[in-house]
């Protein structure tokens, strides 16, 4: 039995004041030069300051909790961030004060990895640590990159932006340390589940819509060029498409739920500017949360959940990062990078 959920995400700044206190949240205890902040901040103030990660996530709560009256599930949604107001810590001790004892918590993550899913479980903990005696339980969603109703809902947002006679369809995911890319999974599985989780989902997607050729590529890298990260970067992969004479690329986010940031910048601004100088044309696939099989996915694992159902999946990859049925994740999977390094752009 629950009583609640917790809708957990990263956190982003909503004016220009906001955005410096926000990064240095994001790196602190990183060790990271107050340059590289610079460079990023400068991504946020050509939005203004204000990410629009806070207002998607509230949009996509309002599904939600749509979708829950529709079927009759009365359950508060409560919203927490990470790294940005109103931060889980303060949500938790409202959750608290409410008289929440055991609430579920979605992440908007889809993946496994350190910050993709070890993570929230890491935030969780903190939060229940900061409310003190009595906080509510909170139980963390499984990973749904392989759920049908994920993969038909980015399927069809490939097919809508897919508008030319002749295209590359490729796809893009958060870049991370190869180093804790190993990192991610259990040693049995031979770790990588991050990037073996986003191959597979791109598969599903790539054969959904007919596809047999296609790319998996990497976006938002932001650490030292001495370190090795999951590559090829997308602004370079198109580069090598147009040198091989490729007309048109269709980039899905296959890493991404929702429209935030990396997504507006990376892709829309520097990915779209690159394929425009090369004479290519370049249409982006949306990302989840504004379909309606999104909110249906979310109430979905909850049921999932309190019904202690076999999981909903296209893959054979196992259903982790949660409690279901009493599986957590293995002690040593998904650990956090062994050395400092420098921040992801924020989101």
């Amino acid at each position: 039995m629950v009583d609640a959920l917790l809708w957990l995400s990263f956190g982003g700044p909503e004016g220009p004041a906001e955005v410096r206190p926000f990064l240095e949240n994001v790196t602190r205890g990183r060790g990271v030069p107050p340059e590289r902040l610079d460079e990023v901040e400068v991504h946020y103030q050509h939005f203004g300051g204000v990410s629009p990660i806070n207002r998607l996530n509230q949009e996509a709560m309002a599904a939600v909790r749509a979708e829950l009256a529709r079927r009759g599930m009365d359950l508060p949604v409560y919203f927490g961030n990470r790294n940005w107001h109103p931060m889980v810590e303060d949500t938790v001790a409202e959750m608290k004060a409410d008289g929440v004892r055991r609430a579920l918590v979605f992440p908007t993550s889809a993946y496994g990895g350190y910050s993709a899913c070890r993570q929230y479980h890491e935030d969780i903990a903190r939060a229940r640590e900061s409310a003190g005696p009595d906080a509510p339980d909170l139980v963390k969603l499984r990973q749904f990159f392989d759920h049908p109703l994920f993969i038909a809902a980015v399927a069809d947002a490939v097919r809508a932006a897919a508008v030319f006679p002749t295209y590359r369809l490729v796809f893009t995911a958060h870049s991370v340390p190869d180093a804790a890319d190993q990192a991610a999974g259990p040693p049995t599985e031979g770790g990588r589940r991050y990037s073996r989780q986003i191959t597979e989902a791109a598969r599903l997607v790539a054969e959904a819509v007919s596809i047999q050729d296609y790319d998996v590529v990497w976006q938002s890298r932001s650490g030292p060029p001495q370190i090795p990260w999951l590559e090829p970067d997308i602004v370079d992969h198109i580069e090598s498409l147009a040198a091989e004479g490729v007309p048109a690329v269709v980039v899905c986010p296959i890493g991404f739920v929702s429209d935030h940031l990396e997504v507006v910048w990376d892709l829309d601004t520097e990915a779209a500017e690159k394929a425009a100088t090369l004479g290519m044309s370049y249409a982006r696939a949306a990302t989840p949360n504004g379909d309606p099989r999104f909110a249906e996915l979310v109430v979905s694992l909850i049921q999932e959940h309190l019904d202690e159902a076999p999981p909903a999946k296209l893959s054979p990859f196992p259903a982790a990062g949660c409690t279901l049925n009493g599986t957590l994740c293995a002690p040593q999977c998904c650990e956090p990078p062994k050395r400092p390094t420098r921040p992801q752009s924020g989101e």
